[in-house]
């Protein structure tokens, strides 16, 4: 399958599995759970991830970087797959009442044991689904991904109407973890069984950096639930949580899951020896003239969308939403910060980062918690982004080599491109209505205008993501006829 196939099998499968998370977490939270109820489960699950780092131990980025791999190497592969899941699954359970003693909940005990039991499932997805990765067959991942969340959604959905409260979520992640599991089985065999544990010092190895790496990341990531819980109060948690879940959906919404195609696709590259430089560009060229414009739409139509979707019980989420999708728009920026340092040998320099990184993010959280609540928390975010792009841009330059001049007028035409997106929105808000009064009709023109006005200035800024995105779009049926008109408009993007 090409690059530009295998994108739009993981964009169709993000995007459906989007649509039914999302839905799922309306409904729950409008009709069934509370604030308070979501942070109690966010807590748990906060906790749970921080060990859940070494699910896969660093199995799918192996796999999709090794030049060949023959059927001893994937024995060993899932071998150690079911070794650590049962690893990750012993330790959250273990660590159920400490967690539970260390926020005076209770509750927490028989949620992270439930939450430990979903990892018993792992092996049977890891190895298969990085094998699919590596092949490029990104269809798989698409019928895995949809039929995970849509039984992850019914299980949760059920369960909460019939009174589970919080345990209705984590018992969906088991019913998630154990459909992906056998999905992904059906369409690439691949079973823990029997074990092999021979030869595997490359394996652990790779896994073991890989894993320290993770860890780093995941400090930073995955505390913030458990900080704001432990410094502020459930409510606070729910809706921290609500706000950066909201923003994390809807950015992977507009980007797809093409990430998940770059790494096996760059890993081509550098095995024929070729510049990654001009590539990299193209990387940074779709993600800020897609992802920008839709964080910033995000931010500035966060009251809104909030109310209308959740209600007043949640208008706390807003202002967090607000501040959560302007950062994103500073850490998409560099993408790829991981897997190229990875990919090109460079992990224990990443690791060194990652720490600086994760020491960054920890201390302003904190600070920001501590200063201005759970506002300041979402403000903190926004001031670790810039130190983050700080810190990354000169040693991914250095590892790719790109042009910087040609970053930055992508950068520049990104930027008008977000402005043109949002200037319809911002203009209702000032001579129409207010963002506590505009309805849903208005909302949606205001938001299609500027879907228009972004296009339009893509095609007259000669922006080097139109080409890519025309390419998409002729694979596309329903959006075909969309494309040749704009091929037609603007032939010199498809040189």
């Amino acid at each position: 399958m090409s690059v530009r196939g295998a994108a739009v099998w993981a964009m169709a499968g993000q995007y459906l599995s989007f649509a039914i998370q999302f839905a799922s977490s309306v409904v729950i939270s409008r009709f069934f759970l509370t604030p308070g109820e979501v942070g109690l489960f966010s807590i748990a699950l906060a906790a749970a991830l921080l060990v859940a780092i070494l699910q896969d131990f660093g199995l799918a980025r192996y796999i999709s970087g090794l030049p060949v791999i023959d059927k001893h190497e994937i024995s060993r592969c899932s071998s150690v797959a079911l070794l650590f899941s049962l690893v990750v699954a012993g330790v959250i359970a273990l660590l159920a009442w400490p967690v539970a003693a260390a926020y005076d909940l209770p509750s927490l005990v028989p949620l992270l044991t439930i939450i430990a039991g979903s990892y018993l499932f792992l092996p049977l997805a890891v190895v298969p689904m990085a094998l699919l990765a590596r092949e490029m067959r990104f269809d798989g991942h698409f019928a895995i991904n949809v039929g995970s969340a849509g039984v992850q959604a019914g299980v949760a959905i059920s369960l909460a109407a019939l009174g589970y409260s919080t345990f209705a979520l984590a018992w969906a992640t088991v019913a998630a973890g154990l459909t992906r599991g056998l999905i992904a089985q059906l369409l690439r065999p691949a079973p823990p069984w029997p074990l092999r544990f021979d030869r595997l010092r490359t394996v652990l190895n790779f896994g073991t950096r890989t894993s320290a790496l993770y860890l780093t990341g995941a400090l930073g990531t995955r505390t913030p639930d458990l900080i704001i819980g432990k410094l502020l109060t459930l409510t606070a948690v729910g809706l921290y949580s609500r706000a950066a879940s909201l923003s994390d959906q809807f950015r992977t919404l507009v980007s797809g899951a093409i990430g998940s195609v770059f790494f096996p696709a760059f890993a081509r590259i550098r095995d024929r020896g070729e510049d990654m430089g001009q590539p990299y560009l193209r990387v940074c060229a779709g993600y800020s003239a897609v992802i920008w414009p839709g964080m910033a739409g995000l931010a500035l139509a966060a009251e809104p969308i909030v109310r209308l979707l959740y209600g007043e019980l949640w208008m706390g989420v807003a202002p967090l939403l607000t501040m959560i999708s302007l950062t994103e728009i500073l850490l998409i920026s560099l993408p790829l910060v991981s897997d190229l340092p990875i990919l090109l040998g460079r992990m224990n320099r990443l690791l060194a980062y990652n720490m600086i990184d994760t020491a960054m993010s920890l201390t302003l959280l904190a600070l920001g918690a501590w200063w201005g609540g759970v506002e300041g928390a979402a403000a903190s975010r926004l001031v670790y982004a810039v130190l983050w792009l700080l810190l990354y841009a000169r040693f991914i330059h250095g590892l790719v080599r790109f042009s910087l001049t040609g970053l930055f007028s992508i950068y520049l035409r990104s930027a008008i491109a977000t402005i043109a997106a949002i200037t319809p929105l911002a203009l209702t808000y000032a001579l129409w209505t207010t963002p506590d009064r505009i309805g849903f009709p208005t909302l949606c023109a205001a938001t299609f205008a500027g879907g228009l006005c972004w296009l339009g200035s893509l095609v007259l800024l000669r922006h080097p993501a139109l080409a890519e995105m025309l390419s998409i779009a002729e694979t596309l049926p329903m959006v075909r006829p969309l494309g040749r008109m704009l091929k037609a408009v603007a032939p010199e993007q498809r040189a």
